[in-house]
Parts: structure tokens; sequence; C-alpha cells
């Protein structure tokens, strides 16, 4: 068998590729004529080869976001993804055109590491550009263009003087920055939850960070040895790989963050009413079992609104029926502005609405249709050129201890009283005022 003696040396040769060189190349011929096999060293990173995976990688994660972006217009956020995923790919890919280019020629290397890094940070500024719109929030292209333009002149000064640590120190603090600045909105919790992909992005923005601030400290303090275009140490090759790692895992949670999105946009469709925006009869339907249970056990009376919009069917035929869904939609917004935070308006179908209020006697839900009405006395809606009056007729009962779970009683005695209000004039309210659930109902009308 060939021996080896003592620790395996080891040399970088112009493409950077780490090469085997313990002993000398003839022992090496003799002991594989022999059939002896050679002796190994200890794995050594390719630089170029990382960019290469980096490079697929990322067009791979643009392709996937093109899609996203094509397929779900509304989610601003994936354009910004699909513009960051792409350009990183492009700048690791122009980046890497220095491995061929002689380090003696500063002025060539320019090209490479002055617009290639500059792309690079610019993709990392768009994918925190993305996580603001994600977000609903304004972007600033002022802030990118700041960090591009300090890594330009930053990278070109230290080009021109020949300082890779310092090179990699500017490059790594404009992307260390840009990432930081999203680390507020990921890590924080909306609407009282952390959602999953928010939080992975968040935890693999904060590691991004720790990186990019080892690299730099590493590469000012030589730590791990030089650092040069042709000599590149083992410590900063594995910096890099994590890198590469770290970036397609963040991609990962801002894909996670979508799905997250959209998985709340269909559930939104299930219990909310696309038109009107207001709450759905299924879930309608759901809470007011929940509050005759919740008045089961406590004995507490709630309330429940009954709402047609009165002479509907004639706007729809008169003016058409865009005029009626701007009546549908003016009334729910003039409605909702009369209601407390806890209390549910929703549209059970065509003009008709319920509202219902918890922790409300039967005249205090009078008093509330009451405020309906004078609001929609001031609500005008424009419906082919004219101008259409807004109004409606309201039904109000209240749950009491004969209805026990029976929901379906409450909603009965309420569509009575509106029988009652509309019967008598619309434009007003009428209350179900009755002890025994079975005895005739004393059904009165208010203006």
């Amino acid at each position: 068998m060939h021996p080896v003696s003592g620790e395996a040396n080891f040399r970088v040769i112009r493409n950077r590729e780490w090469t085997h060189a313990s002993g000398s190349d003839q022992s090496q011929g003799q002991g594989r004529r022999r059939g002896q096999s050679r002796a190994l060293g200890p794995f050594m990173l390719s630089v170029p080869t990382l960019w290469i995976v980096f490079v697929v990688n990322f067009v791979a994660i643009g392709t996937v976001w093109v899609h996203v972006a094509r397929s779900y217009p509304n989610l601003e956020a994936a354009r910004y993804w699909t513009a960051s995923a792409l350009l990183a790919a492009f700048g690791a890919a122009l980046a890497m055109t220095r491995s061929f280019i002689d380090p003696q020629h500063a002025t060539l290397l320019l090209i490479p590491l002055l617009i290639g890094g500059s792309i690079l940070i610019l993709a990392i500024c768009l994918a925190a550009m993305g996580i603001r719109r994600f977000y609903g929030l304004p972007v600033s292209w002022g802030f990118t263009a700041a960090m591009v333009g300090i890594n330009f002149v930053g990278l070109a000064y230290f080009v021109w003087h020949d300082n890779m640590a310092m090179r990699i120190a500017i490059y790594s603090a404009c992307q260390a920055v840009s990432i930081a600045v999203a680390l507020p909105l990921l890590l924080s919790r909306r609407n009282g939850h952390a959602h999953p992909g928010a939080r992975l992005a968040g935890c693999v923005a904060i590691l991004m960070v720790g990186i990019y601030v080892t690299r730099s400290v590493a590469a000012l303090l030589h730590i791990g040895g030089p650092v040069s275009l042709i000599d590149f140490n083992q410590f900063q090759a594995v910096m890099i790989l994590g890198l590469v790692f770290l970036s397609m895992m963040w991609n990962f949670g801002f894909l996670l963050m979508a799905i997250d999105r959209l998985r709340a946009e269909v559930a939104d469709l299930a219990l909310f009413d696309d038109l009107t925006g207001a709450a759905n009869r299924r879930q309608f339907l759901a809470r007011l079992d929940e509050e005759c249970a919740r008045s089961g056990r406590s004995g507490e009376a709630f309330a429940l609104l009954m709402i047609d919009l009165d002479e509907f069917k004639e706007v729809n035929d008169n003016h058409g029926h865009a005029a009626g869904d701007e009546c549908l939609r003016a009334f729910t917004r003039v409605a909702g502005n009369r209601l407390r935070t806890g209390d549910l308006l929703a549209r059970m179908g065509g003009d008709e609405f319920c509202v219902l209020l918890p922790s409300t006697t039967l005249r205090e839900g009078a008093m509330v249709a009451r405020h309906i009405l004078e609001a929609c006395q001031g609500e005008v809606v424009q419906g082919n050129g004219i101008s259409l009056a807004l109004s409606a007729s309201i039904g109000v009962a209240q749950w009491r201890p004969e209805i026990g779970l029976h929901a379906e009683r409450l909603i009965a005695a309420a569509d009575r009283a509106l029988y009652t209000a509309k019967k008598d004039g619309k434009n007003g309210y009428a209350v179900f005022d009755v002890t025994p659930l079975e005895a005739e109902p004393v059904l009165r009308k208010s203006a």
C-alpha cells in the first residue's frame, strides 16, 4: 500500500479546485497501478461549485415564484420575491465570472465584483421589500438605493486597493442590514398569532445575519487563513455554504407565508360575504348557536335584528344590479359604523341582513335599530346617474330562557317583527315583545 507520512499537504490551483498533493505523483501512480487506494485528506469545499449551486437553486426558486405571481396576482409580495430570486441568480452568475479573470487586472475585476455584488444587494433588498408589501406596508426605494450605493462604492474602493477582507465586511454589512430591517415584521404576532411561515423566515434571517457578522469578523481578523481571489480559505467556504442553504430556506419561509395568506383568504370566503364584506349565513348561524348556548348557561339576554332593504327589487329592476349592489355595500358600511366591537352583522342572502347583539336587552336592541335607520336616512346611493335614498325595515327580538338552544325560534320571532315593520309602512322597526313563548305575541311598531 502507498505510504502516507505526516499531514497531507494541499495547494489551490488557479481554477480554485482543491486537489490532493500528498507524496510524489510518481509514487501515487505506482500505488494505483498496484491496485492500492490513494489516501484522502480532509474534505475541502470548492467555492466556484458553491456559486454554481447557488445559481441553479435560485433559478429554480425564481421559476416557482414566477408561477405563484402569475397564479395569484393579488399577492403583490410574490412579485418582489420573484425579482429577488432571479436577480440573486443573475448576480451570483456574474460575480462567479471573476474566476476567469487574472487577479492582477484590477480594472477588469470591477465588472463582476461591483455589478454582481450590487445586484445581490438589490436582490436581498427586494426580498425585504416583499415582506413589507406582504404586511401591507409601503416600501422604501431610497433605502434600497442607499444600500446598493454603499456596497458599490465600498467594493470599488477596496477592489482598487486590493483588500479582500474589507470587501467581505462591506458586502456582508449591507446584506445584514437589509435583512435586519425586516426582522420586526417577521417576528411580530399579527392578530395575536405567530404565523409558521413568518416565524421560519424570521429564524432563518437571524441565522443569516449571524453568519454575515461572523464572516466579516473572521475576514478582518484573518481567522481560518488568508483570504484572496486565489487563496479562499476553508472557513469562508463553509460560511458561503451556510448562506446558500439559509437563502433557500428563507425563500421556503416566504412560500409558507404565501400559503398561510391564501389559506386565510379561503377561510374568509367560507365565513364572509364577498360582495359586502359582512359575515355570511354560515358564520352567523354558528355564532347564534354559540350565543344561545352561552345565554342558556348564564341566563344573560342578547338581541337579534332582522333587516330588509326597502324597495330593493325595484332598484334592481329600474336601475340595474350594479346600483343594487352599491345599495348593499352602502348599507353594510353605515350599519357597521353603528355597531360595537363584538356585534356581528351578517348578510343572509339577497337584501336580507341580521345583526347579533351580545349582552343586549330588547330595549337596547330597539335603540340600535333606530340608530341604524337614522344613519340610512342620511345616505344617498348613485345608480345610473340617479340618487337613490337608502331605507330599511327592522325586526327586533330578544333571547329568552324559553327559547333555550332553539336558535331558529329566535330567528322566527325577529322575522315576525320584521314583517310587521314592513306591513306598517317600511323605513321603521318593530319589536317582538312577549313573555310566554306560546302566547300570542305583542308586536309594537316604532318609526
